[in-house]
């Protein structure tokens, strides 16, 4: 029996607005990674075994997700393929995203950084780093 690598995050679960058009979102970005589904329409997981969910909950307050304020700023994945990394900055806006810092694509972070930086419909900033 094989080992699994040990992973540093076991499971994300973010609370959503409108979870039929984060399930859109989410689902083709992470597709994009290389998650795979997990529970049709709330979860995916990663080769690794981390895996976020998506929920909307009757425990939410009713208001909107600011990442300004104290809580999770972004979440940033990885991409090992600058191909992929630029497709997905093309494909994008057809799934929901917006891309943030357009003009310093793709070292918003810095010349020593390749990254998108894109945001979801509800405000959240997903950072798709380039690692090789």
């Amino acid at each position: 029996m094989s080992e699994q690598p040990s992973r540093a995050l076991h499971h994300l679960d973010l609370w959503v607005g409108d979870l039929e058009r984060a399930v859109d979102e989410w689902g083709w970005l992470l597709g994009e990674l290389g998650w795979e589904v997990d529970l049709p329409g709330s979860s995916w997981c990663h080769p690794d075994g981390t895996y976020l969910f998506l929920e909307h909950s009757p425990d939410q307050r009713d208001a909107a997700y600011d990442r300004m304020r104290p809580g999770v700023n972004h979440l940033a994945l990885c991409v090992d393929s600058r191909t992929l990394l630029d497709r997905m900055r093309a494909e994008s806006t057809a799934h929901g995203w917006h891309e943030m810092y357009a003009d310093r694509y793709p070292h918003a972070g810095g010349e020593q950084h390749t990254a998108l930086y894109v945001e979801s419909s509800e405000g959240f900033e997903v950072e798709v780093v380039l690692t090789d």
